[in-house]
């Protein structure tokens, strides 16, 4: 199976310049799943659910360590 890089898409939304080139990389996002065989898209979903927590981890953990700094 291959390996899908949603950092390029994290980063690419973080640094978008509006609102509408940020939904416009979503759909660029949606459209490549849509585009996947049925075969993949599980697949796909996995890797997307595990950027995610690790992403959201990540953000938690810089978050705390800002909290604990200020105080």
């Amino acid at each position: 199976m291959p390996q899908y890089d949603f950092r390029r898409f994290h980063i690419r939304s973080i640094n978008a310049a509006s609102d509408a080139d940020r939904a416009a990389i979503n759909q660029e996002l949606k459209a490549l799943y849509e585009a996947l065989p049925d075969a993949e898209k599980a697949e796909f979903n996995q890797q997307l659910q595990a950027f995610l927590a690790k992403e959201m981890g990540s953000i938690k953990s810089n978050y705390e360590s800002m909290k604990s700094g200020s105080n």
